[in-house]
């Protein structure tokens, strides 16, 4: 028993990828999204910060970084699947957690056993990291969406993608971090130049008056 099982993880999820059965013109691993995910919520933490919010920082970067780990068991599951009815999504969630503990029960040092609980748990609570690791998350699976519609791709799921995880965020727009990102970020994101840009707009300011609405 010793950490080596961990350390082969990290590169099970290089091969593991994003969004699988559809085309795509850029794949994406589960460890390159965990590690922009990890980025993404250092900013949206300094842009807390700086509103005069304490943020526990190890805390945040546990949750970020460690977040999809545990696909190595289960792989990533397309989101409509996953999805699809609540009790697929609870079943899904009790065979993750159940391959998880078996996998620290049988591979990791009891020592160290309490602490990757901690990290390999869900990460997305009610906590201001948890909440911000919600957003990072969607900010990096909208962003997949966004470079693909940018690059002409026609897989409808693309623009669904973009659409969910820009509703998912407006959830947490109490968040500084969020309305720093529709006030800034977004415009940025729509002021490029692509083929489809009108329609994006329009889907866009049709997600943002849906919300106000709500």
């Amino acid at each position: 028993m010793g950490l080596h099982q961990y350390i082969t993880g990290l590169t099970n999820l290089e091969t593991l990828r994003r969004a699988p059965g559809f085309f795509k013109y850029e794949e994406h691993s589960v460890a390159a999204h965990s590690f922009k995910v990890a980025s993404i919520a250092q900013m949206l933490g300094d842009i807390e910060e700086e509103a005069g919010h304490t943020i526990n920082w190890q805390r945040l970067y546990e949750k970020a970084l460690n977040h999809d780990y545990t696909e190595r068991f289960i792989g990533d599951i397309k989101t409509p699947v996953k999805y699809a009815t609540k009790s697929l999504r609870s079943l899904l969630a009790d065979v993750e957690e159940s391959m998880t503990e078996n996998f620290i029960v049988g591979e990791i040092p009891p020592e160290f056993q309490d602490v990757y609980r901690r990290r390999l748990g869900e990460g997305k609570d009610d906590t201001l990291e948890g909440q911000i690791l919600s957003v990072a998350d969607k900010v990096d699976l909208m962003y997949e969406g966004f470079g693909e519609i940018e690059k002409g791709n026609p897989e409808p799921v693309f623009l669904d993608i973009y659409r969910e995880s820009l509703k998912t965020i407006l959830q947490f727009r109490q968040l500084a971090c969020v309305q720093y990102f529709l006030d800034h970020i977004l415009p940025d994101m729509l002021h490029e130049n692509f083929a489809d840009k009108q329609h994006l707009e329009s889907v866009t300011a049709d997600t943002l008056a849906q919300a106000d609405d709500q």
